[in-house]
C-alpha cells in the first residue's frame, strides 16, 4: 500500500488531499502544528477508511520542524510515495505594514520547506522509479501581490525546474496553482473577504479532485478551474501596471490559497 504525506494537513485544501489519498486507499502521514487537531484528523481518517495514519506535530517556519518531516521522507523502510507540501499561510497587510520577521517567516514556510521536503522525498523516489510530489503555490504567482505572491511564483518556478531535471525518472511534480478556496487560511491571518465575489471562491474537495487528474497527466502546472485559467490567460497579455492595480481592489492581503 502505498503512503502519502501532507503539511498542512487539518485544515483546507490539506485536509481535502488528505481525505481523497485516504479514500483512494493510501496510508496516511499528517503534518500540522496542532497535535491535537491531528490526532483526531488521524482517527476519522483511519475509522472511514481503514488505512493507517501517522502524525506529525512540526513548524515548518522553524528548522526543528522541518528537519522532523525531511526525517521521515528519508525512511527507506516505509516510504512515501506522494508529497504534498501544502503548508502556507498569509500576512495581513501591505509591503512595510507586516513586520520584516513575519516576512521572513512566510519565506521559510513557502520557500524552504518546501525545497528541502521536495529534496528529502524525491531522492528515494528516483531511486525506486517513482513518485510524486505536489507544491501548492496560488494563482497569486501569476500577478502582483507582493511577498505571498513572489513566494508563490518562486514554488512554480522551482517545481517545473525540478520537474524538468527528473524528466523521464518516474518521479512527477506538479505546482498546484488554486485561487480563492473556502478555508481557514483568510480567517487565520485575520484577513476579510467580503470583497471578494461569490463566483471567485472554489471548494477544496473538487480543487483535490481536478488537482489530481492533472498530476495523473503529468502536467507540472495546473489551475484547476475553468474560471482562474481564463482570468490568468487574460493576466498574461494585460499591462503590469493595470494588474497591480486590479490585485490592490481586491486587496493584495486576501491573497488567493
Amino acid at each position: 500500500m502505498t503512503t502519502a504525506l501532507i503539511t498542512g494537513a487539518t485544515a483546507g485544501i490539506g485536509a481535502a488531499f488528505a481525505r481523497r489519498l485516504a479514500g483512494d486507499g493510501h496510508n496516511i502521514v499528517l503534518v500540522a502544528r496542532d497535535e491535537g487537531r491531528l490526532r483526531d484528523q488521524a482517527a476519522e481518517l483511519h475509522d472511514a477508511h481503514g488505512v493507517e495514519v501517522e502524525v506529525i506535530s512540526a513548524d515548518l517556519a522553524t528548522d526543528e520542524g522541518i528537519a522532523a518531516v525531511e526525517e521521515r521522507l528519508a525512511e527507506r523502510r516505509h516510504p512515501v510515495d506522494l508529497l504534498v507540501n501544502n503548508a502556507g499561510f498569509g500576512n495581513k497587510g501591505e509591503f512595510l505594514q507586516v513586520a520584516l520577521e513575519d516576512e521572513l517567516r512566510m519565506l521559510k514556510v513557502h520557500c524552504e520547506a518546501v525545497l528541502r521536503l521536495t529534496s528529502a522525498a524525491v531522492r528515494g523516489m528516483r531511486d525506486r522509479g517513482r513518485g510524486g510530489v505536489v507544491n501548492v503555490a496560488s494563482v497569486a504567482a501569476f500577478v502582483p501581490r507582493g511577498t505571498y505572491g513572489a513566494s508563490k511564483a518562486w514554488v512554480v518556478q522551482f517545481t517545473q525546474g525540478v520537474a524538468h531535471d527528473l524528466a523521464g525518472s518516474g518521479v512527477r511534480l506538479m505546482a498546484l496553482c488554486p485561487g480563492f478556496v473556502r478555508t481557514e487560511f483568510h480567517q487565520r491571518a485575520g484577513m476579510g473577504t467580503d470583497n471578494i465575489p461569490g463566483w471567485m471562491w472554489l471548494d477544496a474537495g473538487k480543487l483535490v479532485e481536478a488537482a489530481m487528474k492533472d498530476l495523473a497527466r503529468g502536467r507540472t502546472v495546473s489551475i484547476p478551474d475553468p474560471r482562474y485559467k481564463a482570468l490568468m490567460g487574460v493576466a498574461k497579455l494585460a499591462p503590469r501596471g493595470l494588474l497591480g492595480g486590479a490585485t490592490s481592489r481586491t486587496g493584495r492581503k486576501y491573497g488567493p490559497k
